[in-house]
């Protein structure tokens, strides 16, 4: 029979054909259902290993699940979210597992728009798995439905019922029985009957296609014989009356069926036939008093798994609107799982579906339930016990609301959304594999039914809600296909076979998405795969001759639609676009042979095709994936890589290639052409097993240059260095560039290489050229480099007589070569001699160079009468010493050598030797490179121990005779090594240092701990006298910096220190020093004469360029005099206080007195003094009282006259600051007044506020609190919800006696704190007393016993647990200390001394001012308003 031509919705794909084309395709029912009628559970366990889940839960057993009673008793509140009755029932993972989004968008009101935004981008689904399910339209069906409507008036179909038949209810009580050829039947029920019971709501089919059930919208339920197309029974007492029947189901049992009514109520039907009378019993399973249920779905077993252990149950899945319930109805009744949603939309339809999957090996059901845009996956197996286990499987979570789940095979789920677009899902991965609209469907949906309109509509609203979206009726699965009803219509859904889904894709011209899907197929990673083979082998097999298939069509379409004309870059790009797929593809099946010869055949008909082709092959090449090409194929390769100037890629295609497949000649002559020495190196190597003549090449570029002096261009130096590392690969046994030699050749390559290299004369040699021009050749090009390798050459050999032999006669050549001419520098030659001292240094040596040589070479290298290249002739000697060469020189010469040529780093390294660390001080000290490294060197002598007393002293000695060297040298590390090593050396170092600057540095790196140097000044214990003697050459070298250095310093005399200052007439550092001193009117009168002497400096100026220089000083002058005063003046009294403010004030006001003189002052400065003196009058405003400052002023007898217009301006200021302190202290008043109305209204708020408690439980016994009888037992509630028996905090120590009273805490909060003792500010709580059932608030505490009734009050208020709850509550509140702390702390530092603003007396050692807080932050904003 042919098989149903392709469709697929013109959504998917802009060339996919109209829906219309594909509905008018025939269809044949009776070869789809016998094509699709049952799955093979063997072909489920061969893919065992995908259908395992890494994530799954298992839920432990329950040893007394609940009853179906109780959770019909329980009340369903739907505004409160859902927890299970046990929670060990079902172990609920909340995190989203791995989520696929598609290309597909919902429309703006169907599912979590907030999902849809973190969901990511993934490929088109019809990109990597081309068309999924392929739809028809039953045309028979469908005109037979829209047929009986007009004649017969059996109204529109309302429900669908699938099975071997085909069963359409319709809206007038008929009920249409189509067979597999889509003929109509039988034709049951009457409209007359239809008018009675209204429509048929619901349809099910037994097992065995006897038997069919209709449920009526009026309640009524009828059966019916499908064989003969008697009516058998018709129910109408099954339940309670007035109510539509929305689900009605046949069980496995075909003598048990189960309905659902609108009221929300399950009920079991129970068919039996006694002495011939057919009779139904009825039982109900759940009452719609107790929660509605609004779907249903018992477990049906296939034929061949009858015999199955979880049948024996016969479980029924129930979805109420707010939780699931799995119930067993055999052997008897009883609840197995009951799961709740949580939060929902409660507009979402519940969905409930069974499937039998394989999962570890075991075929065991699984039930997918969900809601809104959740699945969840329930495995449910039987144990050995007979006791039945669930396992959470991972959920699904969808950016889409769904009203349908069906399972079309145990890997493959189909799902329909709220905009009818259907999404078939792959349940192990959750991917989306294809999206459909099937809004041509016109679904109809069963949302009179839910409403119950045929009999008045007396449903709830949430259930009438859900059913605005059910279409419970409409929709119905069997072998492996979905039928859609719809108003006119039914259509039919399933998935393609392999073949049909790549033949869709080709007849689209998607080849390339073809090949991605067959490649799938080929290596069984491909979803809802059909018609394949399980044998791996076979199955792939099949794949690749289809694959082929489709290659040959590719290539042909790829050179057919290449563009005849324009531009070359096009043609270009068309087959850059193409051929890589076919390349990859052949490569991938390992069909080198198909690629190589047809493809390539076919490919080269175009030229550029064939470019392309070539170019393709080079990674594959290049990562050795590819390693034989026919010889053909290789050299076309190498011709278009030449054509295109592409050399470098063909070098590196040249190394990675099988040689068999190259042609050499023609390979060598494009190499040597075109200076691929890699590539030519690899085919001799290869293709000859040439290893010499690659090297005579390399010689023949980079020796005449080199032998005339010349510079190597970058091209031979590049050529230079591969010679090198070609030879050091040879000797290695290392093949060129990549691999290894084999090892049969290994020794015959090295000899080969040595004799090559120590040859007399290369060959063709002319009569000038001189002796070993290899070997000199490439120590001329890097001598260290070239003896690099021959000394790994040496750790390689053997000491056989051939290997010692060759190695002597290297050595011979090269001293030969190097010591007798003159064109090599000390460098070179130091390397060579590096070279031999180490070879000889070994203790297997058994070369032999003449001593007389390194005699040689040490005068060469110290040579006094050439001064160039002084370091690096020190390098190369150092380095030779260091390779073992010191045993080739008496030690006594090269010491002396050395110190003539000035090698202090040899010397250092021989005196090392001998222990001479003395001397090694010197030679830093000559070493104008290293010489600052000497103080670190005697630091490390005299500090780390494994040196002797007697070499210690010797540096200790040698460091203090060159110790004005070393200070002037760097005197701050001089200062660090003295206060370390000769701490008690100082007076004597600092009377070798007869330089007076270089002592200040001395002194002041040593005294001065600004000046970074790590001195412990305690251990130093420095004399006075030094101090001053520091202080006086600071006074000479740097007199601006004496105040901020005596700030610093510690021993020093006062007495003496100010006869130092005053012989340097230093007046402010003096009056600093009368100041610590003690004699603060003395450092007062100094600093005040300094100002008058200023003042008087600048009034008799006039107007000069000098005045801002004076001006300048006077403001200093007086700053500092204020500063003065101010810091003494809390400690005086108010005479003391006149004293210093007053003279202060006189010594500003007198310049202005003078103002009438000969000599007026510049108006710039009068304002500037004017500005000075109120700065005075304002500092001394803290001091000294208003009425005495200006009594002052109006008594002298210059303002004492007039009209005070003079010191207008000075009494208007202070006026001035009255006023803003005046506002200042009224604003303060009021801020406090508010924030203590403030915090009152919010204690007396919150200490009168209710509790609420968490639960009704208590928190210890787990009992109910008015389940308790004791009458003296208290209930206790704690602010954080806890509630508790008094008598069970007791018994766990939970009570504090705090001031003769008791406290409680919170046993929770305190172990969750993890208290070692009971918290001394325990959670607050309030309790009552249970008085029958009402709970009755008393006082927070309890009275102790044995107190006496009556207790005198303390002195001080103490705050009740409530009172403590609510300031607590105002300072977290408020986060931070109160504007009444602030000014109480202040407060309290000015209520120490009227007198003494800023005293801050400590109240005691423990306290801790708000101020000095790390994390104090001033607030300046109004207080937060609480919630009521």
């Amino acid at each position: 029979m042919e098989d149903e031509p392709d469709q697929e919705s013109l959504e998917q794909n802009p060339c996919a054909r109209t829906v219309e084309e594909e509905l008018n395709k025939p269809f044949n029912l009776e070869t789809s259902l016998s094509k699709f009628s049952c799955i093979d559970l063997d072909k489920e366990l061969e893919f065992k290993n995908d259908l395992i889940d890494d994530k799954e839960f298992d839920i432990p057993q329950v040893d007394t699940p609940p009853t179906l009673e109780s959770i019909l008793n329980e009340t369903d509140d739907e505004d409160e979210s859902f927890v299970l009755e046990d929670p060990t029932l079902l172990n609920i993972d909340t995190i989203d597992s791995h989520s696929y989004d598609t290309s597909s968008v919902a429309s703006s009101d169907s599912g979590d728009r907030a999902n849809l935004k973190r969901k990511k981008k993934l490929p088109d689904s019809f990109s990597l798995h081309g068309s999924v399910m392929r739809h028809s339209l039953l045309k028979g069906i469908s005109a037979q439905i829209v047929s009986a409507a007009d004649k017969v008036d059996a109204g529109l179909p309302t429900a669908i019922a699938v099975s071997s038949l085909i069963a359409v209810g319709t809206s007038h009580g008929l009920a249409l029985i189509f067979d597999q050829n889509q003929a109509l039947r039988l034709c049951l029920g009457s409209t007359s009957v239809g008018g009675q019971y209204g429509a048929i709501s619901a349809l099910s089919i037994n097992n065995d296609c006897s038997r069919l059930l209709c449920g009526f919208a009026k309640g009524q339920i009828t059966m019916w014989d499908l064989a003969s197309g008697k009516l058998l029974r018709s129910i109408t007492d099954a339940h309670p009356p007035g109510t539509a029947i929305l689900h009605i189901k046949f069980t496995d049992d075909p003598t048990l069926a189960i309905c659902n009514d609108s009221g929300g109520s399950v009920f079991e039907l129970t068919f039996k036939r006694v002495m011939g009378v057919r009779t139904c019993e009825s039982r109900c399973l759940f009452s719609g008093s107790k929660g509605e249920v609004c779907c249903i779905e018992p477990l049906h077993s296939k034929p061949e798994l009858k015999d199955h252990p979880i049948t024996q149950f016969s479980l029924l899945a129930m979805a109420s609107l707010t939780k699931i319930l799995v119930i067993g109805l055999k052997p008897s009744l009883k609840v197995w799982m009951t799961f709740p949603y949580g939060r929902m939309d409660p507009s979402s339809v519940p969905l409930l579906a069974w499937h039998f999957v394989a999962v570890n090996n075991c075929v065991n059901p699984m039930l997918a339930f969900c809601r809104g845009d959740m699945v969840h996956f329930l495995l449910v197996k039987r144990d050995e016990s007979g006791a039945i286990h669930v396992t959470k499987q991972k959920h699904l979570h969808l950016y889409y609301d769904l009203i349908n789940f069906t399972w079309i095979n145990s890997r493959t789920v189909v799902l329909l959304d709220s905009v009818e677009k259907l999404h078939v899902i792959d349940r192990q991965t959750q991917e989306e594999l294809e999206t459909m609209e099937i809004s041509e469907v016109q679904l109809v949906y069963n949302s009179s039914h839910f409403k119950s309109l045929a009999t008045g509509g007396n449903v709830s609203q949430a259930l009438a809600l859900v059913g605005e979206k059910a279409c419970y009726q409409s929709i119905s699965s069997y072998g492996g296909q979905i039928f859609y009803l719809g108003t006119k219509s039914v259509y039919v859904m399933m998935l393609r076979s392999w073949r049909e889904r790549m033949d869709h894709l080709l007849k689209q011209d998607c080849l390339t998405e073809a090949l991605a899907l067959a490649w799938s197929f080929h290596e069984g990673k491909a979803k809802a795969v059909v018609g394949l083979s399980g044998d791996v082998s076979k199955r792939k097999a099949v794949v690749a001759d289809r694959m082929v298939e489709i290659l040959f069509h590719y290539a042909d379409r790829a050179l057919k639609k290449c563009p005849d004309q324009g531009k070359i870059q096009v043609m270009e790009q068309h087959f850059q676009d193409t051929v890589p797929v076919i390349v990859d593809y052949c490569l991938l099946l390992q069909r080198k042979d198909l690629l190589f010869s047809q493809m390539y055949d076919k490919l080269s008909e175009n030229s550029v095709a064939k470019g392309v082709f070539l170019e393709c092959l080079e990674p594959y090449i290049l990562s050795d994936k590819l390693m034989g090409i026919t010889p053909q194929v290789m050299k076309d390769l190498i011709v278009h890589f030449q054509d295109k100037k592409l050399l470098e890629n063909v070098e590196a295609l040249i190394v990675h290639m099988d040689i068999t497949s190259l042609d050499i000649q023609q390979v060598v002559l494009m190499c040597w052409e075109n200076r691929l020495y890699d590539a030519m190196i690899y085919v001799y190597n290869r293709g000859m097993n040439e290893f010499i003549s690659p090297m005579e090449k390399l010689f023949k570029v980079i020796a005449p240059p080199l032998n005339a002096g010349k510079t190597l261009t970058d091209e031979q130096v590049v050529m230079g260095n591969k010679l090198l590392v070609y030879i050091s690969c040879c000797l290695a046994g290392r093949a060129y560039p990549l691999g290894d030699i084999p090892e049969d050749l290994v020794p015959l390559v090295k000899n080969q290489v040595f004799e090559f290299l120590i040859r007399l004369h290369s060959v063709e040699a002319s009569s000038e050229e001189e002796v070993y021009p290899y070997v000199r050749t490439l120590l001329h090009f890097d001598t260290r480099e070239f003896l690099n390798v021959l000394a790994l050459t040496f750790e390689d050999f053997k000491n056989d007589k051939q290997a010692v032999e060759y190695q002597q006669r290297i050595v011979d050549i090269l001293l030969k070569v190097m010591v007798e001419n003159s064109d090599f520098t000390p460098s070179q030659v130091g390397c060579l001699f590096t070279f031999l001292a180490r070879q000889l240094a070994k203790p297997d040596n058994t070369l032999f160079v003449n001593r007389t040589l390194f005699d040689q070479v040490l005068e060469f290298l110290c040579s006094p009468d050439d001064d160039s290249r002084h370091s690096e002739r020190q390098q190369v000697l150092l380095e030779l010493l260091q390779a073992g060469g010191i045993v080739q020189f008496e030690e006594s010469r090269l010491i002396r050598m050395a110190e003539k040529a000035e090698f202090y780093q040899i010397c250092e390294f021989m005196y090392e030797r001998e222990h001479q660390y003395d001397k090694i001080i010197d030679c830093y000290l000559h070493d104008p490179l290293r010489e600052e490294e000497v103080f670190n060197y005697i630091h490390n002598i005299l500090s780390i121990p494994g040196h002797s007393a007697e070499e210690k002293q010797s540096v200790w000695q040698k460091a203090m005779d060159h110790m004005e060297e070393l200070v002037s040298l760097k005197p701050c590390k001089a200062a660090e090594l003295v206060a370390t090593h000769f701490s008690e050396q100082i007076e004597v170092v600092i009377g070798q240092l007869q330089n007076q600057l270089l002592l200040f540095k001395f002194l002041r790196s040593l005294l001065d701990p600004r000046e970074g140097v790590h001195v412990n000044q305690e251990l130093l214990q420095i004399q006075p006298h030094i101090t001053e003697q520091f202080i006086e050459l600071l006074c000479q070298f740097s007199p601006d910096q004496v105040i901020e250095t005596l700030q610093v310093l510690e021993c020093y005399r006062l007495e003496e220190t100010i006869q130092i200052t005053q012989k340097y007439q230093l007046h402010e550092v003096t009056a600093y020093l009368l100041e610590k001193k003690g004699d603060v009117h003395g450092a007062f009168l100094l600093l005040l004469e300094r100002l008058q002497s200023r003042l008087q400096e600048m009034t008799q100026q006039g107007e000069n360029t000098k005045e801002d220089i004076l001006l300048k000083g006077v403001e200093d002058t007086m700053v500092e005099t204020i500063a003065l005063c101010q810091r003494n003046s809390q400690n005086l009294n108010q005479q003391q206080r006149e004293a210093l403010w007053f003279p202060l004030l006189e010594a500003m006001m007198t310049p202005q007195k003078l103002s009438s003189s000969a000599v007026p002052p510049h108006p710039h400065c009068e304002a500037a003094l004017k500005s000075l003196t109120m700065q005075v009058l304002n500092s001394m405003a803290a001091f000294i009282a208003l009425p005495s400052i200006l009594q002052r002023i109006l008594q002298d007898p210059i303002y004492g006259k007039g009209k005070l217009g003079e010191i207008q301006g000075l009494i208007l200021g202070m006026l001035d600051t009255f006023n803003y302190e005046q506002t200042l202290l009224e604003t303060t008043a009021s801020l406090l007044n508010q924030d203590l109305h403030w915090s009152l209204r919010n204690l007396r708020a919150s200490g009168s506020r209710g509790l609420n408690p968490k639960q009704d439980y208590c928190s210890i016994c787990l009992q109910q609190y008015k389940r308790r009888q004791e009458t003296a037992d208290e209930i206790i509630v704690f602010s954080c919800g806890h509630l508790y028996h008094s008598f069970c905090l007791q018994s766990k120590e939970c009570t504090l006696e705090v001031e003769g009273q008791t406290r409680w805490a919170c046993y929770k909060c305190s172990s969750s704190n993890k208290a070692g003792k009971l918290s001394e500010n325990p959670s607050e709580n309030k309790k009552g007393q249970i008085t029958s059932s009402q709970v009755k608030m008393s006082p927070s505490y309890h009275q102790s016993k044995g107190d006496p009734p009556a207790r005198k009050a303390n002195s001080e208020p103490v705050l009740d647990p409530q009172q403590m709850q609510a300031f607590d509550q105002l300072c977290r509140l408020y986060r931070g200390s109160s504007r009444l702390a602030l000014l109480t702390e202040l407060s309290q530092n000015r209520g120490g001394d009227s007198c003494r603003p800023f005293a801050g007396p400590h109240i005691g050692p423990a306290f801790n001012s708000i101020f000095q807080k790390e994390n104090f932050q001033l607030q300046l904003a109004p207080p937060p308003v609480t919630e009521d």
